[in-house]
């Protein structure tokens, strides 16, 4: 008895149908080991890089943060383009006036960066912290792991002292110790110590707008207590966080912070000069915090998808070839009633075994790849430390892995039973039609063009990497050591605060191969804006013209021997001397204070005039919120090369040396010169600091050299992950021009063999084939340019920063593309020029 056909019966069938395929292609394919080897390879290496690029765009950008109602939490950002390139942060005075008049938002939350010493928490040390009000983890919406965290009961000048340990410090500096919580530790400053104990472990967040240690509240940071920082409208500290009020949206409080701001900056005209150009903004802290990454993983995507291109586009050639050389096979199917989809599902069984191989070994490359990339994406987002590699990846791999299989089997043309479409075998030889060379040309074409994409992106970053690694500082950078010895004023006057460093000096430079100690509150690049913009001073006989403020300069405060510490010229006048110091009046102020100025700011405030004995005094409202400045005129002694400790290219700079015994002291760094190996002072040094004070940290110890190597890490970083890239493009590129040639030549042997019989010379042969790898490079490299240029034009509409290149970065990619072509034909030509006439012709 029959039985009746069932509904799902069609689908078994296809089910059974494709599983016949596919071992009629496992067993096609065996007997080309070679080819499927280099195509698992080649499409591993395109779907690995962008399963590996995806996660990371998708954990940085796309997974949601871990802060209650993301959406509701906004970031706040005052800037003001003409005094800052940054954000400017906010006064106590600007908070509480959007406090007042600000109704789209239902709490505000304060964070300012504050550097600590931090004694009783393991060996002293210097740590970054945040100084928080009473409202703030509730408005960001985190919560703790371990305690509590600050509330407002913890607001106020009474209230003690807490602290909140960052989940990273916490679980890595400290390695978990439950027991942290409730100790007791100092936490001093530039502007005194106050006790605070710990309360809590923060879960693990992002850490924004600064990655720090721990968290404080207002109390331990004396000076956001004084009337100087609670009235100053100016002394701007302050970081802004806010949540949306329930039915309110974005662009509703943007409305409101602006119509406020403006208010706030028409009523006091003298705080927000036009010529500043204050302005205010607020974003999704989502948004702010991926802002910097958005870029960089933008176009990292963009050059994995160029690479999984190339790659395709190398397999599809192969692809093609193969079906070229199979083409009496299909035919004979063909010819035998196979139908053209029959024809179609067995290729693209072969396409989906091949891709679905290297899609695996793509996922698994891939994960170590995640790691690297995390690493490098760090440099611009916090969220890729704590990236993990989840299922997004698989799914990645195989869609990408059914592009390239549907890609692939409906590449090659097909024969049907009664036409070759014109591929042809005759006793075995093989003929290519002017249709599947031009598809074999168009696909290495694209090769080409997707290399010089990605190459003159690299030669790009290359030629700034170079540019930056090679500029002259204007210093010695190899023998001097710079350490972090930040001032601990806890118990201690300013007076017994100078004393220690003297001393501390004084006894660095008795050590063997130590040329000169001195005192700083910089080191260069590491601490780039520390001082933000600077601070607003004037001149003898400078006038401002209308409208404008008083220039910017930088303050630091050094020792004397500063200057020949770090080996810069003093071009005229003198170096400071323990005499400056000395002359001071009733008041503790100098009698008559002295500075050293940077070349160009002489130059600027007294053009065609002798600046020493003249006079330059600060003009700048924040002086007055800084204890210790003295902002009466100062004499100048004397003029100094730039030193440009902000930027790795240094540019003209306008700096104020202050005296070491005038202040103000922040932070505390010493410079050692030596002609021995730097390195090697670190143990006396340390050994003599912590001799005279037990809870004195020392960190950080490092030549300006290789401080300026950390500094240029991430451009390193974008040069190595940008040439690897390219690299592997180039790579895929010529190995499918090489194989395109040395496909064309094999088919074109008859041809070869009568134009040798006609009497063409070798070297002719050799020329004309080499010719057409150099046309292939350039039809390539002008699609490239042609769609570079597109995309300059479609980038520089999302991305203001964005440059066009230079022509030294785009010749060298055109350069090494052609070259590289050559090479690449160099082979296949010289296969074609030693054909032999007779096995040529007997071929046929």
């Amino acid at each position: 008895m029959n039985e009746k056909p069932t509904k799902d019966s069609p689908s078994r069938e296809a089910i059974l149908t494709f599983l016949n395929d596919a071992k009629f292609a496992a067993r096609s394919l065996a007997r080309s080991k070679g080819l499927v080897i280099t195509v698992v390879l080649t499409l591993a290496l395109g779907i690995g890089a962008n399963a590996a690029i995806f996660s990371l765009v998708r954990g940085v950008l796309l997974r949601p943060l871990v802060n209650r109602d993301e959406d509701q939490l906004i970031f706040i950002q005052q800037t003001a383009p003409g005094i800052s390139p940054g954000g400017v942060p906010f006064s106590v005075p600007e908070i509480q006036d959007l406090r007042a008049s600000v109704k789209t938002l239902t709490s505000f939350g304060e964070f300012s960066t504050v550097g600590f010493t931090m004694i009783g928490l393991g060996e002293p040390q210097e740590v970054r912290a945040g100084v928080v009000d009473g409202s703030y983890f509730d408005v960001v919406g985190l919560h703790p792991v371990l305690g509590r965290l600050i509330g407002p009961q913890d607001d106020g000048p009474k209230a003690a002292g807490v602290v909140v340990l960052t989940y990273r410090y916490w679980s890595g500096t400290l390695k978990g110790d439950p027991s942290a919580i409730g100790k007791t530790v100092r936490l001093g400053g530039g502007f005194g110590d106050r006790a605070a104990t710990i309360i809590g472990v923060l879960e693990p967040s992002i850490q924004y707008p600064t990655n720090t240690e721990i968290i404080a509240n207002i109390v331990t940071s004396p000076h956001h207590l004084s009337a100087t920082m609670q009235n100053g409208r100016v002394h701007r500290m302050t970081e802004l966080f806010g949540r949306l009020a329930p039915g309110r949206d974005l662009e509703q409080a943007r409305a409101e912070l602006r119509a406020v701001h403006g208010a706030m900056v028409k009523a006091h005209p003298k705080e927000y000069p036009a010529q500043a150009n204050f302005q205010i903004d607020a974003k999704l802290l989502r948004d702010q915090i991926t802002s910097r990454a958005r870029t960089v993983l933008l176009v990292l995507l963009a050059a994995s998808g160029l690479v999984f291109v190339i790659a395709c586009s190398n397999v599809a050639n192969l692809i093609l070839s193969r079906t070229v050389r199979r083409e009496g096979e299909l035919s004979i199917r063909a010819a035998l009633g196979a139908t053209t989809g029959a024809l179609r599902r067995v290729l693209l069984a072969e396409s989906l075994l091949l891709c679905g191989a290297g899609a695996m070994l793509g996922v698994l490359s891939a994960r170590p790849l995640v790691d690297i990339l995390a690493q490098y994406a760090s440099r611009f987002s916090v969220r890729a430390l704590d990236l993990t590699v989840d299922s997004s990846m698989l799914w990645v791999g195989a869609a990408l892995a059914i592009v390239a299989a549907v890609l692939l089997a409906f590449v090659p043309r097909l024969p049907s039973a009664d036409a070759s479409n014109g591929i042809s075998l005759s006793n075995g030889s093989v003929r290519i039609t002017g249709s599947t060379n031009r598809r074999l040309r168009i696909f290495a074409v694209t090769q080409i063009a997707a290399s010089f994409l990605l190459l003159a992106g690299a030669s790009m970053l290359l030629k700034t990497l170079v540019a930056l690694q090679t500029a002259q500082t204007g210093f010695d950078t190899h023998h001097v050591l710079a350490i972090n010895v930040p001032a601990v004023s806890y118990g201690k006057t300013p007076e017994q605060i100078i004393d220690f460093y003297k001393e501390s000096m004084r006894r660095i430079d008795a050590l063997p191969g130590v040329n000169k100690t001195a005192f700083g509150i910089v080191v260069p690049w590491r601490d780039a804006g520390s001082f933000g913009p600077g601070f607003q001073f004037s001149a003898d006989g400078h006038l401002r013209g209308p409208g404008e403020e008083d220039p910017r300069a930088q303050l630091r405060t050094i020792s004397p021997g500063f200057f020949a510490a770090l080996g810069v010229p003093i071009i005229a006048g003198r170096d400071f001397n323990q005499l400056d110091g000395q002359n001071k009046g009733p008041d503790g102020q100098n009698k008559e204070p002295v500075v050293i100025v940077s070349q160009t700011l002489a130059q600027r405030m007294f053009p065609n005039q002798d600046a020493l004995n003249r006079h330059v005094f600060w003009t700048d409202p924040v002086m007055k919120f800084i204890p210790g400045i003295n902002t009466t005129p100062h004499r100048i002694i004397g003029v100094t090369a730039d030193i440009d400790d902000e930027h790795v290219v240094p540019g003209p700079c306008l700096t104020v040396y202050s005296q070491f015994e005038e202040g103000p002291i922040f932070g505390g760094r010493l410079f050692v010169h030596t002609g021995a190996n730097p390195y090697s002072l670190v143990t006396p040094i340390t050994r003599i600091i912590r001799g005279m004070s037990i809870d004195q940290p020392i960190e950080r110890a490092a030549t300006l050299e290789d401080i300026r190597a950390e500094v240029l890490t991430p451009d390193r970083l974008n040069t190595v992950v940008f040439g690897v890239f390219a690299a592997v493009a180039l790579a895929i590129a010529l190995v499918g021009v090489a194989g395109v040639l040395a496909f064309s030549v094999s088919a074109r042997t008859r041809e070869f063999g009568i134009r040798l019989a006609i009497g063409a010379q070798p070297r002719q042969l050799l020329a004309s084939v080499i010719a057409q790898g150099a046309v292939m490079a350039t039809a390539g490299v002008l699609a490239g340019a042609a769609c570079g240029y597109v995309l300059m034009r479609v980038a520089r509409s999302s991305f203001e920063d964005m440059q066009t290149p230079s022509a030294l970065p785009v010749a060298g990619s055109v350069f090494v593309l052609l070259a590289a072509a050559v090479v690449a034909s160099v082979l296949p030509a010289a296969r074609a020029a030693r054909v032999d006439v007779t096995e040529a012709l007997r071929s046929e």
